[in-house]
C-alpha cells in the first residue's frame, strides 16, 4: 500500500481549509507537493490580509516558489479542496504546474466554466478527490454566514 496517495495529500489540504473555516474565511485549503513531500501549505486569507488575491492556491504557489527558488513548479502537484478560480488557474499556467488535484467543483466561479483552456498544456488534472468533504465544509461555512 502506498502511503502518499491523492487522498493523503487532499486530507492535508482539508486541514488547511478547516483553518480558514475557523478564521471565518471561505474554507479552501491547498498544499504543494514535490517528490512526495509537502513544500508549501496555505488557506484562504482574503479577510485577514484584506487582499482579494490571497486565495489558498496563490499563497501556496508563492510559498512553494520561494522554497524551491524557482518561478516554475513543473515538478510539483497542487492539491486544493475547491476547483481554482480563473485568477488562480492563470497563475497555475504561468508557474507551469505539473499536476493539479482538486476536490469539489466550483459551479459558480471555477476555471472550467471558461471555454478557453487556462491551465498550462502540460498540466495534468485530477478532480473529485474527497469532494464530498470539501463541499460539506463550504456548505457549512455559507450556512453559518446566512444564520
Amino acid at each position: 500500500m502506498e502511503l502518499y496517495t491523492d487522498d493523503y495529500f487532499m486530507k492535508e489540504a482539508l486541514k488547511e481549509a478547516r483553518k480558514a473555516f475557523d478564521d471565518h474565511e471561505i474554507p479552501v485549503g491547498a498544499v504543494v507537493v514535490c517528490k512526495n513531500r509537502i513544500i508549501a501549505r496555505a488557506h484562504n486569507q482574503t479577510e485577514k490580509l484584506t487582499d482579494a488575491t490571497a486565495h489558498a492556491e496563490m499563497l501556496a504557489v508563492t510559498a512553494a516558489a520561494n522554497y524551491l527558488g524557482s518561478k516554475y513548479l513543473n515538478e510539483c502537484t497542487l492539491y486544493v479542496t475547491l476547483e481554482p478560480c480563473v485568477m488562480c488557474a492563470g497563475a497555475l499556467h504561468w508557474v507551469q504546474l505539473q499536476r493539479l488535484v482538486f476536490g469539489a467543483s466550483d459551479v459558480q466561479r471555477g476555471y472550467s466554466l471558461v471555454a478557453t483552456p487556462l491551465l498550462h498544456p502540460k498540466t495534468e488534472t485530477t478532480k473529485g478527490i474527497l469532494a464530498a468533504e470539501a463541499k460539506t465544509l463550504i456548505d457549512e461555512f455559507f450556512a453559518r454566514l446566512r444564520s
